[in-house]
């Protein structure tokens, strides 16, 4: 990859940052072949991202996440403990991507990124939590292999074209957004109308006891 401008640098932070969100592991592995194939050129704080035995190392968790996260219900549980994995890492992608640029504007896009990870994480696990409902088990399967297509694909993406990349990126927060607002209303609705069909199900109290001469 060729010199960069300082808006590139943001917008392909931001980008990785948010594949991130969608599966890290995934992120790494691409990364590191990517520089490994000389189509990028790692920044000195994430250089170590391109050795074998960190794509080697990747590779494995990416082979430990993609199945765990294509098993039903558990898929749920995985995703919330590594939250507090992913958004971290996601912005501290951003940041070391951002390497050449001023403090300020490593933090900026330290921030940008880790907004960008916790929304697409969000995504995954609102509509990972749709499909864990549904009675099949093939929406979870779905589910999970567009992650891992879209995580690479949108990493390589950010790298020969990341203006476009942030451009996606920033439409999906858009769509992650609402969708993240829709569970949630829809969640409350469902949880409204179970206590309300509980509370009509409640067998009726009996008549007051005679008062105590």
């Amino acid at each position: 990859m060729p010199d960069v401008s300082t808006n590139e640098l943001l917008a392909l932070a931001i980008a990785i940052s948010f594949a991130a969100g969608l599966n890290l592991s995934a992120v790494i592995v691409t990364l590191g072949l990517l520089a490994q194939t000389g189509l990028l050129t790692l920044p000195g704080p994430i250089a170590l991202v391109g050795e074998w035995w960190v794509i080697g190392t990747a590779a494995m968790l990416f082979a430990v996440e993609s199945f765990a996260d294509k098993v039903p219900a558990f898929d749920l549980l995985w995703n919330a403990l590594l939250t507090f994995i992913r958004v971290p890492a996601g912005a501290v992608l951003a940041f070391a991507a951002t390497d050449a640029l001023s403090p300020g504007l490593q933090l900026t896009a330290a921030l940008a990124g880790g907004g960008a990870t916790l929304a697409a994480h969000s995504g995954k696990i609102a509509l990972r939590s749709t499909a864990t409902a549904s009675p099949e088990p093939f929406s979870n399967l779905f589910l999970s292999l567009v992650d891992d297509v879209a995580a690479v694909g949108l990493t390589w993406f950010a790298v020969e074209h990341p203006y476009v990349a942030a451009g996606v990126v920033i439409g999906l927060v858009v769509l992650t957004v609402l969708l993240v607002r829709w569970v949630w209303r829809a969640a409350r609705a469902l949880f409204r109308g179970a206590a309300r069909q509980w509370a009509g199900d409640a067998p009726a109290a009996g008549p007051p006891a005679p008062a105590a001469r």
